[in-house]
């Protein structure tokens, strides 16, 4: 998503010339080119993909639509098997319209988890829970905080349930380096995502994830905390900034790729 201006062969492309090994991928881009074509491109490449984004959205209320997201969430764990990645990140949901309680949202999260854990198992994927900004918990994912995440996860196994760790969402959190290591220890850190914090934010807020060094979150610190936990796994950086996505996406990448090294390795 980073660079959504590359097609998938560009992108898988401009990895090997840069030496990025592995990439994260997103499930419409793949579903327009094709899982199985997608799984063949990136294998011929020598990349991995390090996950799928997204499923979830699993707090609706209604019966019909709660069959519907756990149908589309079955989708995308066999699309994560079909792609040779072990984890599926999950984006929860917000508020069904007109609700307020979002004790009751986070239950019908749980209540999701368990029929959708043993079938990921089945397929051998993870699912990793991923808080979101507390300015997202109303329309976009009820689950703010990476305790409120793993108060979820803990209730199912460690190879079924997660979490994300993504600094974009965590960073101004004090408590998050004790439950990075909370969820180290049981083995839930699933995968590892960086963004920068830049203000002001952009109109929705959405699409206001920095590149590297452009804000307020101190990288290596991060990843300290992931490390310290145990985490050896792929680290991602996920951008979603209208404007990287008008620049050119090689130019972008091998910035990206620059900064990490600048920010994160050294």
């Amino acid at each position: 998503m980073t660079v959504r201006q590359l097609s998938l062969p560009e992108l898988a492309d401009a990895c090997v010339r840069l030496g990025v090994p592995g990439v994260g991928l997103w499930r419409e881009p793949v579903q327009s080119y094709g899982v199985e074509a997608t799984a063949k491109l990136v294998r011929d490449a020598g990349l991995t993909v390090t996950t799928l984004c997204r499923g979830g959205f699993l707090t609706a209320a209604g019966p019909g639509e709660r069959a519907a997201a756990l149908a589309d969430n079955r989708r995308a764990i066999d699309e994560a098997a079909a792609l040779g990645t072990d984890t599926l990140v999950l984006v929860s949901g917000g508020l069904p319209p007109g609700s307020k309680d979002l004790r009751a949202a986070r239950e019908r999260i749980a209540d999701a988890l368990a029929e959708l854990g043993p079938y990921a198992e089945e397929h051998g994927v993870r699912l990793a829970i991923e808080p979101l900004h507390p300015m997202f918990a109303s329309d976009r994912c009820v689950v703010s905080t990476l305790a409120q995440a793993l108060d979820l996860a803990e209730r199912f196994p460690a190879h079924q349930v997660g979490v994300t760790v993504d600094t974009y969402h965590l960073w101004w959190d004090d408590r998050a380096p004790e439950q990075i290591a909370r969820a180290g220890a049981a083995g839930r850190i699933h995968t590892f995502q960086l963004a920068d914090w830049t203000t002001p934010l952009p109109e929705g807020a959405l699409n206001g994830r920095g590149q590297i060094g452009d804000g307020s979150v101190d990288m290596r610190e991060w990843k300290g905390y992931v490390e310290a936990a145990g985490y050896t796994g792929p680290i991602e950086v996920e951008l979603f900034n209208e404007g990287l996505w008008a620049r050119d996406g090689r130019e972008v990448l091998a910035e990206t790729a620059q900064r990490f090294v600048a920010h994160v390795i050294r």
